[in-house]
């Protein structure tokens, strides 16, 4: 299930897009800027970065679109018939045509891929079409900290999602946080203090958590994931006003759980 916060308030929505049509005023059907005529949305954080992928994608091709993903750090090869190992522009045409979306990357040790040649994603960049991206890591984690180098987001994104489990509120730093060192700083934490709701609010909002590296022009969402029962997405509903007090209303909380 998918719910947009507004006006203190979850509100039910059908779709992700649908939820993102508006969000800061970056409409996804409409020329952007730059003049590109579809988005560039760049996916950051923990907690779900690939599930979000997965459903935006199959919500593109659902209505009529055709959608890239890739990465510009790392992404597990599924080994679907969809996902392309050794991309050229030609291969992605060709899977493209034939199912009407392509997850490509290059080759990467550990069963995964790693991001496209420069001069390939250039080109893609050309074609019109809605291009997510997986730009940052967390080893499954539902929390993390940014490194230095962190996130990866291309200056093209018009979109920043920025993920959070909400599975991590509750339990302790040391468990559920990828880059946890940082997090006891940025924090005023230790390994054994517990994440709570306040601490998702603040990294959300923070120049060194979740906004790390958002491109000024590019509208950024707060995605809160597995809300997936009442106390959740009472959590979840509590962070998000905690948000909009900081000046960030865009949320969306999901719950993808089966």
């Amino acid at each position: 299930m998918i719910w947009k916060y507004r006006e203190g308030v979850l509100c039910e929505a059908q779709t992700l897009r649908e939820t993102l049509e508006k969000s800061a005023g970056k409409t996804l059907g409409e020329t952007l800027d730059a003049g590109r005529t579809a988005p560039v949305i760049s996916v950051v954080g923990a907690g779900g970065k690939t599930t979000v992928l997965h459903r935006l994608a199959d919500e593109y091709i659902r209505t009529g679109k055709n959608v890239i993903i890739t990465t510009t750090t790392h992404i597990v090869d599924e080994r679907e018939e969809y996902f392309l190992s050794d991309p050229s522009v030609e291969k992605i045409e060709q899977y493209l045509e034939h199912f009407r979306q392509v997850w490509a990357g290059m080759p990467a040790p550990g069963g995964k891929l790693k991001g496209l040649e420069e001069a390939v994603f250039r080109e893609i960049l050309k074609w019109g079409l809605p291009v997510l991206i997986e730009a940052d890591g967390a080893r499954r984690l539902p929390l993390k900290v940014p490194a230095g180098h962190e996130p990866v987001i291309p200056e093209e994104t018009t979109h920043v999602l920025s993920v959070y489990g909400l599975d991590a509120v509750g339990r302790s730093l040391e468990e559920v946080c990828f880059r946890k060192e940082l997090a006891y700083s940025l924090l005023n934490k230790n390994d054994i203090d517990t994440v709570t709701a306040e601490d998702l609010a603040f990294l959300a909002a923070s120049e060194q958590g979740g906004k790390k590296k958002c491109p000024e022009s590019a509208a950024y969402t707060v995605i809160l994931n597995k809300a997936d029962d009442p106390v959740r997405r009472e959590q979840a509903l509590a962070i998000c006003r905690m948000l909009e007090a900081k000046g960030i209303p865009d949320v969306i909380v999901t719950s993808f759980a089966a």
